[in-house]
């Protein structure tokens, strides 16, 4: 469908677009599937997640730092985005850089950080940041890279992966104390299958991206269905939510899955009130 490699996908259900991250460059791709035209936009540090927010603007997680910027109208071509800073990540420490993450169900971000050093060692952490509380951080194990973070469809659970285990976990998850209890394990993926980008249907099953196949999971950790593809992140997106994309090595890739929808992403708060 789209050929530029990519992860971090999401749909724009105000626009009509897919938005994902370019793999090899510090750029984001949006695609239309109206008419088929696909807008790259070149910015100067790479980003690891998107976000759409309440006011219509993007929430962008680049190497260091949170960064909002103004969606522009869809048109062919290429054009710089032009980016704020909102707030800096582990600012004192240049082995982590921002690796994964969405929105909870109340519009709060959550993401996770990795170890951009060849040791990998398990030095990333799991953060929450809303305009209302600002950034705090989940008290979650540290991981080489952070990766599979979404919601079940009321909120509560929250899975989450370390990209360098075949694992993924599972915790409960309160948005507004951005508390977590009762850590988990929620799938075991084998000795060879590694986790990376994942999303929640509204059915609660997990579709879980692993090199090489596309993986869904009951509510209960057990496979259902594997789809052989090569992929980083899957959404949900289109009409009433009922198309299953991807993005990876081969671009942005459409996954025939009758009967299955998924859950609407939740905007980012970014017209929040800091009173309670």
């Amino acid at each position: 469908m789209n050929s530029h490699p990519g992860h971090g996908l999401r749909w724009d259900a105000q626009a009509g677009r897919w938005w994902w991250a370019s793999a090899g460059a510090p750029a984001l791709y949006a695609f239309s599937p109206r008419d088929q035209a696909t807008h790259a936009f070149r910015l100067l540090d790479g980003v690891a997640l998107v976000a759409h927010c309440t006011s219509g603007n993007l929430l962008l997680g680049l190497p260091k730092r949170l960064c909002v910027a103004a969606a522009p109208p869809h048109r062919e071509g290429q054009s710089r985005l032009r980016v704020r800073a909102m707030v800096a990540v582990d600012a004192a420490e240049p082995r982590t850089s921002i690796a994964d993450g969405c929105t909870d169900r109340r519009g709060y971000l959550v993401f996770g950080t990795g170890n951009v050093g060849s040791d990998k060692r398990p030095i990333g952490s799991f953060y929450q940041y809303s305009v209302r509380h600002g950034l705090r951080r989940l008290a979650l194990p540290a991981v080489a890279q952070a990766s599979s973070i979404c919601f079940s469809n009321d909120g509560k659970r929250m899975y989450f992966a370390d990209a360098h285990i075949g694992r993924i976990m599972h915790c409960d998850y309160d948005a507004e104390l951005a508390a977590v209890a009762n850590v988990g394990i929620f799938a075991e993926l084998g000795n060879v299958a590694r986790p990376r980008g994942a999303v929640v249907d509204a059915a609660g099953c997990l579709w879980s991206a692993q090199p090489g196949q596309l993986v869904q999971y009951d509510a209960g950790g057990k496979p259902l269905r594997r789809i052989a593809i090569d992929c980083s992140t899957p959404a949900f997106g289109g009409a009433y939510l009922g198309q299953l994309m991807v993005a990876g090595p081969s671009g942005l890739v459409a996954i025939p899955t009758p009967l299955v929808a998924g859950q609407p992403d939740a905007l980012f708060d970014d017209q929040a009130s800091n009173k309670p």
